[in-house]
């Protein structure tokens, strides 16, 4: 077949300029990446010959080469893993096909640290090699097709690239690196062997050079035709913890997660009993940009006795711990399993909750550290990661208090949006007659400070929980008590905090009696808008708010439904009014825009608490009648 020439995605030539501009503060990174995607290259070979094992071809002995020519001033990668069919290299070297590639983009920001780990978390490190080279030349022939179908792909990252059938007998992929100009300190054998001993040595694949000497004669290092091994070569979740060093740990968690920056924390053991299985998890330092997609997988790599099986295997995480970062290895599952084999497995279960068990231990060392290092560790996973596990609250019944004992929120008691408050905090500081543990839930922070509802327990100084993450209302619906203590909404039942005070309860309830003829009068304008009108306790400032019955659905958890497009129950909610607000005190049945003042006061409630009014412009023409009439 004759050359062909191509052109790149357009997400590609955006991503090709940041790279050739340097994205990477740090440019020895690229020989990273080729490594890494080799080592998943000959991962993939050994699972597909798991079941098909004449792609092996002739060469059972999986390795990594990396060689350079200063003549020709380049750097090679080569490996003898799985390859690429011509079909493979187009769809992998001209195009980005993962999910989320728009929220990728909206992300970058031209700060090249921020970036950079934008760049790793997304997978594409095969382009970082255009930081040091101005072209790159890839020769692959997958295993199993024949050597007639080799494939040679060539760009100068400015837009295009060639592709063209060769004759290629090796199986695996060649990587050639062009250097740029001012790029010669990567043609010496020691840098390179330093880089891949920095960033590489946990690769579970001996990574081979050429041996150099001293030549005396010549006055330089010389190449010998022997190789020799630079990186460990061994899975480093299989060694003693006493062997890792705290920075081959991180770069191995750099490896498997093609993240930019340090973990936060990790753990790393091993469990024997009915199941055996070695784990070593991570906690990432920032969140990636598609955490919330739809589309993303989560989940660890899959290995089998040390031979690798299948990335992003969610069947061993639950839902909500999807940011944890790591490898699984199990002594027990066979080496043929497949996803919906996982499904089903009664060993996979067990590893699943060893993995969940592990993971909260890891962040309730941190959460309840005494160290101040430690306690902003926790501060920043949580801000980070707080919304993700609070969504255990609700789908994990087993581990729900421990859960609830690692939450942190907002709350009155603190005059920030951080989250900073536990539980166990808020139960420590309730008052000797309070029973229950109070929340408002608002769409920001400010509006949930702000909402009328905290009027009556600022006033009584009683703390309550601000809740603002999508999350809370949903999470909240199945974790309904701590520690003996209900969770009560501020804005749902009917609240008498007077019932702390005899005296108050008693001119509460004369107050209903006065007011009662006011109050039904209401009732019947606003039948068709709220379930019922009554006197509140609960406002001091403010002349009215609404109320959900209870056992029905906030106003919040309404709008936010509706906001995602989902079906909800019509709930009427109940109009609240402050008896002893000038406003409500100045209305009377007996005048004749007594129906707009009730109406005013009920769309006013409802804006006071984030809603939208059905028909917002009949109350602007009713709050400029009632305002030319004053």
């Amino acid at each position: 077949m004759a050359q062909e020439t191509l052109s790149f995605q357009a997400e590609v030539k955006q991503l090709l300029q940041l790279m050739i501009h340097s994205l990477y503060s740090n440019k020895e990174i690229f020989l990273r990446e080729l490594i890494s995607n080799a080592s998943d290259a000959a991962d993939k070979l050994r699972f597909e010959a798991i079941a098909k094992s004449e792609l092996f071809e002739d060469d059972p002995n999986l390795r990594i080469r990396v060689s350079f020519d200063k003549a020709a001033r380049t750097v090679t990668v080569d490996d003898n893993g799985i390859g690429m069919s011509r079909d493979e290299t187009i769809a992998h070297l001209g195009t980005i096909a993962r999910s989320g590639t728009k929220e990728f983009f909206a992300q970058l920001s031209g700060d090249q640290q921020k970036d950079a780990a934008l760049i790793g978390q997304f997978g594409v490190g095969f382009y970082s090699g255009f930081i040091v080279a101005d072209k790159i030349t890839v020769e692959t022939r997958r295993a199993g097709l024949p050597a007639a179908e080799g494939v040679r792909w060539v760009s100068a990252g400015e837009g295009d690239f060639t592709v063209e059938a060769i004759e290629r007998k090796a199986r695996g992929t060649t990587i050639t690196l062009h250097l740029r100009e001012g790029e010669d300190e990567l043609l010496s054998g020691y840098r390179l062997r330093s880089i891949i001993r920095k960033y590489s040595d946990h690769v579970a694949l001996p990574i081979l050079m050429k041996k150099e000497e001293w030549d005396s004669e010549k006055g330089e290092l010389v190449e010998k035709e022997e190789d020799e091994t630079v990186n460990q070569a061994s899975a480093l979740w299989t060694r003693p913890k006493s062997e890792i060093t705290e920075e081959q740990y991180k770069q191995f968690y750099q490896h498997i997660s093609h993240d930019h920056e340090d973990p936060l924390s990790w753990t790393h053991n091993r469990v024997e009993g009915r199941s055996e299985y070695i784990q070593l998890l991570y906690v990432p330092k920032r969140a990636p940009f598609d955490l919330w997609s739809r589309e993303r997988h989560g989940g660890l790599k899959l290995y089998v006795k040390r031979v690798f099986i299948m990335d992003d295997a969610e069947q061993l995480l639950p839902s909500y711990l999807r940011f944890i970062k790591g490898v699984v290895d199990s002594s027990d599952l066979p080496l043929n399993v497949s996803r919906e084999i996982l499904q089903e497995s009664r060993d996979v279960k067990a590893i699943r909750d060893g993995v969940t068990k592990r993971v909260l231990s890891m962040l309730e060392e941190l959460a309840n550290a005494e160290s101040d290092e430690d306690k902003a560790k926790y501060a920043a996973f949580w801000k980070e990661f707080g919304q993700v596990l609070k969504e255990g609250l609700g789908e994990d019944f087993a581990n729900r208090e421990r859960i609830a004992k690692l939450a942190r929120f907002a709350t009155t008691h603190t005059d920030t949006p951080e989250q900073t408050v536990s539980l166990a905090d808020y139960v420590a500081r309730m008052k000797p007659e309070q029973t229950k543990i109070y929340y408002v839930s608002a769409d920001s922070w400010q509006a949930a400070k702000n909402s009328p509802h905290l009027e009556v327990f600022r006033k009584k100084g009683i703390e309550v929980l601000l809740l603002s993450d999508r999350v809370d209302e949903w999470a909240l619906a199945y974790f309904t008590e701590f520690d003996g203590k209900p969770l009560a909404s501020v804005a749902r039942g009917d609240l008498d905090l007077a019932a702390f005070d005899d005296e108050e309860k008693k001119a509460h309830e004369a107050m209903n009696e006065t007011m009662k003829p006011l109050v039904e009068k209401m009732k019947d304008v606003l039948k068709d808008k709220a379930k019922d009108v009554r006197l509140t306790f609960r406002l001091t400032d403010s002349p009215s708010c609404l109320v959900a019955d209870e056992g029905e659905m906030s106003g919040y958890l309404q709008r936010m439904l509706k906001a995602a497009g989902q079906n909800t129950p019509e709930f009427k909610p109940i109009l609240e009014v402050n008896p002893d607000h000038a406003l409500v005190k100045a209305i009377s049945p007996e005048r004749g825009d007594f129906g707009d003042w009730c109406h005013l006061l009920f769309d006013q409630a409802m804006l006071a608490e984030g809603g939208a009014l059905e028909d917002p412009a009949s109350f602007v023409k009713r709050t400029n009648a009632l305002l030319l009439a004053r």
